[in-house]
């Protein structure tokens, strides 16, 4: 395994980090261990989770994913062993049973999701706090454009800074990131954090993919400037740049199979250069999977390329990933197809 310092904390995270937000859903819980355990094994230090999970969110399900790695974390005796990262919701229609339908950014609602997560996940405390998406409206979950709202309040980022530097003060939350944040909001959260002394945004947890790579028209230049890093969620964009949806296959169980509402990277140009991507893999002798996770392993902004695995093989062969250094002429090749399909799905 290889690994990165997180600047300006002692956080030194595993390159490849494990995504967790199938356990209680597509995953059962022992299976969630036993990720956890192979995971473990093979050197990934680094484990990302949120209030929330697993996903689709629903109100049967929520919040499983933080239990079961509460109750391997007890069965284990090993929390040393991990940098753990959880997330606070923000507000939405899509996690309208969390606290009520009232979830925010605020200190109340912080507080009590911070206080809920730490004993589902049978912990004193956690080492990397996100905020999952803003409190305001904004563009994701593959939305393109930014609107301005007609009518919206949010929560002042003055309020919800102060209650994170209270949370470490505490000594519960060591370090602090932002999740589907733009480059104004992250901006926004380094000045005020530079000017009245709360604490600093330390990484972004973003989309990003070989079908995604809106993050570098801004962020990376904040991350290179601000030494912020970034958490690359979705690498292999729902499974599509694995191959296995090609041709309009429908694997059965696969989460795309599954639900529709995951249709953010099926377009007909996300089609079309996932098809030139795994065309490149083929004729380099490579696994498309493997390839497009090598890919951001390379990139100097990640810090960690959170993967997801439904399947224990799926596991193995992502994680077998940060082995695989990529061609000159395959890199090439694909910046070639990014510069005639740029960005189909953001």
């Amino acid at each position: 395994m290889k690994y990165c310092a997180i600047p300006r904390t002692d956080l030194e995270v595993s390159l490849i980090g494990l995504g967790t937000m199938t356990w209680g859903e597509q995953n059962t819980e022992a299976e969630g261990h036993e990720q956890m355990d192979y995971a473990l094994e093979r050197g990934i230090n680094f484990f990302d989770v949120a209030e929330m999970y697993p996903v689709p969110p629903r109100a049967e399900t929520c919040h499983e994913t933080e239990r079961i790695i509460g109750t391997w974390f007890a069965a284990r005796g090993n929390r040393d062993k991990v940098i753990l990262a959880t997330k606070v919701a923000g507000p939405g229609a899509h996690v309208a049973h969390i606290r009520n339908g009232q979830a925010r950014l605020d200190r109340k609602n912080i507080e009590t999701a911070l206080e809920d997560s730490l004993r589902r996940l049978q912990t004193d405390h956690i080492d990397l706090y996100q905020l999952h998406w803003p409190d305001r409206r904004v563009p994701i979950f593959g939305e393109r454009d930014y609107v301005e709202p007609e009518i919206f309040d949010p929560v002042p980022i003055e309020e919800t800074l102060e209650v994170l530097a209270d949370l470490r003060a505490s000594g519960k939350v060591r370090h602090f990131g932002l999740s589907n944040e733009t480059p104004w909001g992250t901006m926004r959260f380094l000045h005020l954090a530079e000017t009245r002394g709360w604490p600093r945004i330390v990484t972004i947890q973003n989309s990003y993919n070989l079908l995604n790579r809106t993050f570098d028209s801004g962020l990376s230049e904040i991350c290179h400037r601000e030494e912020t890093r970034l958490l690359a969620y979705s690498p292999l964009a729902f499974g599509r740049l694995s191959g296995k949806y090609r041709h309009g296959v429908r694997p059965e169980k696969a989460r795309c199979t599954l639900w529709e509402r995951f249709s953010r990277y099926s377009t007909d140009n996300g089609d079309r250069a996932t098809e030139e991507y795994c065309r490149i893999a083929e004729e380099a002798g490579l696994d498309p999977a493997q390839m497009a996770l090598a890919w951001i392993n390379r990139r100097p902004h990640v810090a960690s390329n959170l993967i997801g695995a439904t399947t224990m093989d799926q596991l193995k062969a992502n994680i077998d990933s940060i082995d695989l250094e990529l061609p000159d002429d395959v890199l090439a090749a694909i910046e070639e197809v990014h510069r005639r399909i740029p960005n189909p799905c953001p």
